[in-house]
């Protein structure tokens, strides 16, 4: 009994933080997308993947609200400030786009580590029902990671080619 009360107690903790993660995870990708002007296949993928990020929080929400929590008001606050601040940081570099696409692949793989330790937590704490929607959850992470990382090359090409011609390669 006492490995499943520690299991829940974990569960509940991660559910909170993976909310205050994909509120963080919000406030990086929009300022990003509203700087996007040279990179189109990169802003439909931004676009798409905030669309995703809103329907985890809201699947975040449902498994919360039916067990009778709610998100920590604190944590969202706190992580969508450090992600606004970590997006304004870059948009001072002559190599926004790249950083970007560094950062914003380092954050997927984050995001896939903290989902893969939710689901473990879930599963030990009996909350077998929230499962499939962590899991759906998962999967955005990882296509948005395989996204990322399938096209990291072609977006350096695409920004070295612009910046070589005198074009703006920045956004």
């Amino acid at each position: 009994m006492e490995n499943v009360d520690t299991a829940h107690e974990v569960y509940l903790s991660g559910l909170k933080n993976a909310h205050a993660m994909e509120t963080q995870a919000l406030s990086i990708m929009q300022p990003q997308l509203n700087r996007l002007e040279s990179y189109p296949d990169m802003s439909a993928m931004l676009s798409r993947h905030i669309r995703e990020t809103e329907g985890q929080i809201a699947r975040l929400e449902q498994i919360l609200d039916g067990i009778n929590e709610s998100a920590s008001g604190l944590k969202d606050t706190m992580l969508s400030f450090t992600g606004s601040m970590a997006a304004l940081a870059h948009t001072v570099a002559p190599d926004e786009v790249l950083k970007n696409s560094l950062a914003n692949f380092a954050f997927e793989n984050f995001e896939i580590a903290a989902y893969t330790s939710l689901i473990t937590a879930a599963q030990l704490s009996g909350a077998s029902s929230a499962i499939p929607l962590l899991e759906q959850n998962l999967e955005e992470e990882r296509q948005m990671a395989a996204w990322i990382q399938d096209n990291l090359s072609a977006v350096t090409q695409q920004y070295v080619t612009l910046r070589a011609s005198g074009q703006r390669a920045d956004i």
